[in-house]
């Protein structure tokens, strides 16, 4: 192991033992903070807490064009575990641990790569990213517009990701008429016929779409998560509720594909409400193939090896809507993301903290 690598392993055991688990998204302000403020001398520390336990940490040490972004909070542990999660294990070839993977790891290489250089640098530590009520990106971004380039980091086994899907979650209510079964019934009548009647035509819908493609991702992803409703077989259902989440392509309208699927059928539902939307990366439809090439350019001038777009999605497109060129770039691989006895691969870790380094003295 070279000196580096032996500096961002030991700041992983440290941020691996601290319990950042969301939910439950217990953390405050001291802990794993009060470890972050002393690795960070030299640096200008600003801890803001956003309530619910979503506390984010900006550090600034001169006057940097770059910021580096990374959430420190977790996946709960499972049952699973064949040792403390909290504990960090060290093989010949990996680091185990809860978050090693997702996405402490950066975190660990990113704090090695500050004490190693006197660099010009900005990091953005956050604790809200597992869940869904994202508050410490989208706050920042509304008292902070000083960075035009932003690298988030997530396992993409150090590679740029310049493009990845968006996220939508949709809860649909549909309304009909209690009565006896026994009778024949009008398409209103049931409100389960109808979220099935709506259902089907929506899987149709993305079955449609199946052949679009931007940069490498191809089609729509579509998910018909619950349906629930009436209260017998023998009664026609008065109401049902269905819930489904998609992941469209950076190139289309969140909107448009919103509303084309709300008139898929007649009637159309009762109600139709968006509970949660991340955008796409890059995040402007009219423009995204304009703003891909600017992440690219911006990952080949840092010698940053562009990789494949992926399915899941990153904060990095929050970055990306409020108009900064970004890309997501971090060690460790997602199929080790979320699981038991969770693994980075020590090469990554190496080669990212090096990667960090690089930025940080080419950006000085």
């Amino acid at each position: 192991m070279d000196g580096l690598l032996d500096t961002t392993l030991a700041h992983l055991r440290a941020l691996v033992s601290f319990d950042t688990r969301n939910p439950p998204r217990a953390i405050g302000t001291g802990g794993i903070f009060d470890y972050l403020r002393a690795q960070l001398p030299g640096f200008d520390v600003e801890v803001t807490d956003h309530g619910a336990g979503a506390v984010s940490l900006l550090a600034v040490r001169g006057n940097p064009a770059l910021l580096f972004n990374v959430h420190l909070d977790t996946v709960p542990d499972s049952p699973q575990w064949s040792a403390s999660p909290f504990e960090l294990r060290v093989t010949a070839d990996r680091a185990i641990g809860l978050g090693a993977c997702d996405i402490k790891g950066a975190a660990a290489g990113l704090l090695a790569a500050t004490n190693a250089s006197n660099g010009d640098m900005a990091l953005l530590l956050t604790t809200d990213e597992e869940g869904a009520d994202p508050r410490c990106v989208r706050a920042f971004l509304e008292s902070h517009s000083t960075y035009s380039n932003v690298i988030v980091a997530e396992p993409t086994r150090c590679r740029a990701v310049l493009a990845h899907r968006g996220i939508q979650s949709v809860r649909v209510r549909f309304e009909g008429r209690a009565g006896h079964a026994s009778a024949a019934q009008k398409p209103t009548d049931s409100a389960l016929h109808q979220a099935v009647r709506w259902g089907a035509a929506a899987l149709d819908f993305a079955e449609s779409r199946s052949k679009e493609n931007f940069g490498g991702l191809h089609g729509m992803r579509f998910n018909l998560g619950r349906i629930e409703g009436g209260i017998k077989a023998n009664m026609i259902a008065p109401d049902a509720q269905l819930r489904f989440g998609m992941r469209p392509l950076p190139s289309v309208d969140m909107d448009g594909l919103l509303e084309d699927l709300r008139r898929l059928v007649e009637p159309e539902p009762a109600e139709f409400e968006e509970t949660f939307r991340g955008p796409p990366l890059p995040a402007d439809a009219a423009n995204a193939e304009l703003r891909l090439r600017d992440a690219r350019a911006l990952a080949e001038a840092l010698n940053i090896t562009p990789g494949e777009p992926v399915d899941f999605w990153t904060e990095a497109a929050l970055f990306s809507q409020a108009g900064c060129t970004t890309f997501v770039y971090g060690p460790g691989d997602i199929a080790q993301a979320h699981s038991a006895d969770e693994w980075v691969a020590l090469a990554d870790l190496q080669t990212a903290a090096r990667m960090y380094l690089h930025i940080v003295e080419k950006s000085s």
